[in-house]
């Protein structure tokens, strides 16, 4: 019986352990999900309050995924702005956007009003989905005080306590809701080129991504 006991114990510390380890302690040392991966089951909310699976959102479609801070960031607002430019053509190839933040539901709705955004913005106020593509990072405390000193509060900003953000990514998620491409960059102030982004949608949708090469 105490061998039992012990043995749960030890599981429910190294438990503890796995999800501290899931917010990396900066920006430079978050470990994203490598190409080639299914997307993670993880609840996400909507703009209205309503908890969703985020592979029920992608539903099987042609799929991208954007994650950003903020609304309150004014690198996420630009890139979510050129997305705006971006998505209809995406759209007639077939490809859905789908922007992720931790900001909750509330914030969410400005950003779309204020933005007049046409794609699907979700919420992680919970850090779930940007703890699952191992991409959420802890802000440090002295940090949190500058934002405080500009007028932003990351706990009302997401209704919680948890002070992480994700480093800005996006993934491009196939039918199979596979991983094809990545970008993740530590800066938040650098985002994926557009031409990029197109040369990996047109890439994905014929079929060239995830592919072996032909060794004989």
């Amino acid at each position: 019986m105490r061998t039992l006991t012990w043995t749960a114990g030890l599981l429910l510390v190294l438990c503890a352990r796995w999800g501290e380890a899931a917010i990396a302690s900066k920006a430079e040392d978050v470990q994203p999900l490598l190409v080639g991966s299914p997307v993670p089951s993880v609840e996400v909310t909507t703009v209205e309050g309503a908890a969703v699976d985020l592979r029920a959102a992608i539903n099987g479609k042609p799929t991208l995924l954007v994650f950003y801070r903020g609304g309150w960031c004014p690198y996420c607002s630009l890139q979510l702005s050129e997305l705006r430019k971006l998505e209809p053509d995406l759209v007639r190839q077939g490809v859905q956007v789908i922007a992720i933040s931790p900001d909750r539901p509330a914030a969410l709705r400005e950003t779309l009003d204020g933005s007049r955004l046409n794609y699907t913005l979700l919420s992680d106020s919970a850090a779930r989905a940007i703890q699952a593509f191992g991409i959420a990072f802890k802000v440090p405390d002295a940090e949190i005080e500058q934002y405080l000193g500009f007028g932003v509060d990351l706990e009302k900003a997401s209704g919680s306590k948890h002070h992480a953000l994700p480093v800005p990514g996006v993934f491009l998620v196939d039918k199979a809701g596979l991983i094809q491409f990545s970008y993740v960059n530590p800066d938040y102030r650098t985002r994926v080129p557009q031409r990029l982004l197109r040369a990996a949608v047109d890439a994905m949708l014929a079929g060239e991504t995830g592919r072996p090469l032909p060794v004989e």
